[in-house]
């Protein structure tokens, strides 16, 4: 069994992996390392990924690459990794971030500490060194309203409650849900969950496993022990405004499906108006 075990899903992210690799090979330690790398894309990610890194391998780290002939979406190609991993934790990890030198062994050794965490994510920090917020609420109609309707546009202060405006990065906690980018999960949650609920092709895959997880009694935490720099998106930045409305309330309308069902009538109903104003939006950038 290795250490730990990486999942990071490319799409038309080649340049961001590279860097990612970069640094992997600075943050490895004396850790045991299989890295996936699953391409949703049709560019030359892969064949960039075995040139350049696969021959700096060695009994202690291990690359795997995949090509779908498909976008798969983002839990299904993570699952692509999951369920191959043998890793005693699966860290699954976004293309656009960056590892510091001890970003993987501070984080294992914190996992080790502390048994009670069955999922846990770091300090994220913005490519300038400042705090990217990523602690959240689980989502309820209230918020997921507000920002279906863009509320927080006109009221800034609408989603200070979800968002946890006020949490301290400073200070280890137990939490609702973290950031997808930098994802660490325990081997026996996924013993007995599985992996990824594939019914989300993007948003909310992560925060309906942390959901899952407390539902099955694991804990999700957060930890300064381990710092990473978070790029915010800079790969998914290629896809228009008006696709990423359809990702976005396909996957809230599935979230409240499985979580809240007596309330997804709400969010069935007004995702037509939301994809409505962001074709607009989209014709107006235009």
């Amino acid at each position: 069994m290795m250490d730990l075990s990486i999942v990071t899903v490319g799409f038309q992210s080649r340049d961001f992996v590279r860097e990612l690799l970069k640094s992997l090979f600075d943050a490895r330690g004396d850790l045991s390392i299989e890295y996936f790398v699953i391409n949703n894309s049709q560019d030359d990610l892969i064949e960039m990924v075995e040139k350049e890194f696969a021959g700096r391998c060695d009994d202690r780290l291990k690359i795997y690459t995949i090509q779908n002939a498909e976008n798969l979406g983002f839990a299904r190609a993570n699952n692509l990794g999951i369920s191959r991993a043998t890793g005693r934790y699966v860290l699954l990890l976004n293309p656009d971030m960056r590892l510091h030198a001890d970003t993987l062994t501070n984080m294992v050794a914190w996992m080790d500490a502390n048994p009670q965490a069955g999922i846990a994510g770091c300090k994220l920090l913005t490519q300038s060194g400042a705090i990217q917020p990523h602690v959240r609420r689980f989502p309820q109609v209230r918020d997921q309203l507000g920002i279906l309707l863009k509320i927080p546009h006109v009221w800034q202060g609408f989603l200070n409650s979800y968002l946890m405006t006020d949490f301290n990065y400073d200070n280890e906690a137990r939490v609702d849900s973290i950031r997808g980018s930098f994802f660490m999960i325990r081997r026996s949650v996924i013993e007995k969950i599985g992996g990824l609920d594939e019914r989300f092709f993007i948003w909310f895959e992560e925060v309906d496993y942390c959901k899952q997880s407390a539902a099955n009694n694991f804990e999700v935490w957060y930890t300064p022990a381990a710092t990473c720099v978070d790029f915010v998106g800079r790969s998914f930045s290629l896809v228009g405004g008006l696709q990423k409305q359809k990702y976005f309330t396909r996957s809230m309308v599935q979230y409240f499906e499985k979580w809240h069902p007596e309330r997804a009538w709400i969010f069935r109903a007004l995702r037509p108006i939301a994809l409505a104003g962001a074709w607009v939006a989209e014709k107006i950038r235009l």
